[in-house]
């Protein structure tokens, strides 16, 4: 059988009271203890002495030595308590210092990766530039080679040749692929810049052929009358041209055959494009040098 078990005492008051209260009754049951001693031994001696309430030398002595005594627990247990509270403190203060330090070394990091920002910017923005001038140059040069080629709308001043066929009684009359070839190569040469028959734009892949007896330019059936208009300056294409070789001969075949020949100056022509065509055998060389600049 197992021993029955002693019931645990309570403990006692005095154990489960805090420090300073503890020390605080101690402090004061010692001193009604005091005060009951002195004035039991001031009674003692004014029955010896006759002379009552004079209590003997030694009493005061006691009494401040046990106020002495008190106040050193009461100040250790503050110096203590002081202590815990400073390392609390120091504690916050480190922590807290630790967090400046972080916060400061991340607002630095944050300015550094604004000024590379802002030079990152700045190249972007000359790059930027540059790209718009190249475009530009290369629009401009796109249009001029436009216009040269053909493949692109263009109106101006320039001038008009009108060819149309003689009288049907003269034989050779008719006006022909080579007398449109010989009209168009003369203004090209004396500076034209854009030419169009009838409408149809010519470019260095136009040709003007007879087929039977219409006249073709860029695959497309012409008739007469056959108007060549030319884009160029009017001063030097109407004055030279009708001196030139080319010239000459339409003269000579109105004067022969009766071909109406006729030219005049016009302040605004209109050209259209010429039709796109699909390119099949034609590829681009790699290392092609590039053509001259043209001026403007």
């Amino acid at each position: 059988m197992p021993e029955p078990v002693a019931p645990e005492r309570p403990l006692p008051d005095r154990v489960r009271l805090p420090l300073l209260t503890l020390i605080t009754q101690q402090s004061l049951d010692e001193d009604y203890l005091h005060a009951a001693e002195r004035r039991a031994l001031a009674a003692r001696a004014a029955g010896r002495t006759g002379t009552p309430g004079v209590p003997p030398r030694s009493a005061p002595h006691r009494t401040a030595a046990l106020v002495v005594a008190a106040f050193g627990v009461l100040a250790t247990t503050a110096f203590v308590q002081t202590s815990r509270n400073e390392d609390v403190d120091a504690s916050s203060r480190a922590t807290l210092v630790r967090r400046v330090t972080d916060e400061r070394e991340r607002v630095a990091g944050l300015q550094d990766r604004i000024v590379g920002l802002r030079e990152r910017n700045t190249q972007l923005e000359d790059q930027l530039t540059q790209a718009r001038s190249t475009y530009e140059g290369l629009v401009t040069r796109l249009r001029r080679v436009q216009t040269r080629t053909g493949f692109v709308a263009v109106s101006g001043p320039g001038v008009v040749i009108t060819l149309d066929d003689g009288p049907p009684e003269i034989s050779g009359s008719d006006v022909s692929d080579q007398d449109l070839r010989v009209a168009a190569n003369g203004l090209w040469r004396l500076g034209a810049e854009a030419i169009a028959i009838n409408g149809q734009r010519l470019t260095a892949l136009s040709a003007i052929r007879t087929s039977g007896l219409v006249v073709r330019v860029n695959k497309v059936n012409l008739s007469p009358p056959y108007r060549v208009e030319a884009i160029g300056d009017t001063d030097v294409l109407q004055a030279r041209f009708q001196d030139s070789p080319e010239g000459l001969r339409l003269l000579r075949l109105e004067s022969e055959l009766g071909i109406a020949f006729d030219m005049s100056n016009d302040d605004s022509l209109e050209l259209p494009a010429a039709r796109l065509r699909e390119l099949r055998s034609v590829e681009p060389l790699e290392d092609a040098p590039r053509p001259p600049e043209e001026a403007p």
